[in-house]
């Protein structure tokens, strides 16, 4: 399998995140557990869709679970540990890491 390249810039942790919230929008299991941790939904979601402290947000709910974090690698094709790096490329990350 050809991975793509690591995501390097902002830019690129946001589009993965909102690939993110597509995945979780179309899983049955996933997204009632989204929409209760976040406590968002409907208009709120949609609003927030663009603020970049939400898709951290929606990245690091998807970090929470390896099964999850593979699901959105192999669906986007990039190495599991891509996302982790895209996380630190948005605000609002609790923990210091960098790549």
């Amino acid at each position: 399998m050809n991975l793509k390249a690591p995501v390097v810039d902002r830019n690129a942790a946001e589009a993965l995140a909102l690939q993110a919230v597509t995945m979780i929008l179309e899983d049955e299991n996933l997204l009632p557990r989204f929409l209760a941790l976040t406590g968002c939904a409907g208009d709120e979601l949609r609003a927030r869709i663009a603020d970049a402290d939400f898709l951290g947000a929606v990245l690091d709910f998807v970090l929470e679970n390896d099964e999850t974090v593979q699901r959105l690698a192999d669906g986007t094709r990039i190495a599991p540990e891509a996302v982790r790096v895209a996380r630190s490329k948005l605000p609002g990350m609790q923990v210091e890491w960098t790549p």
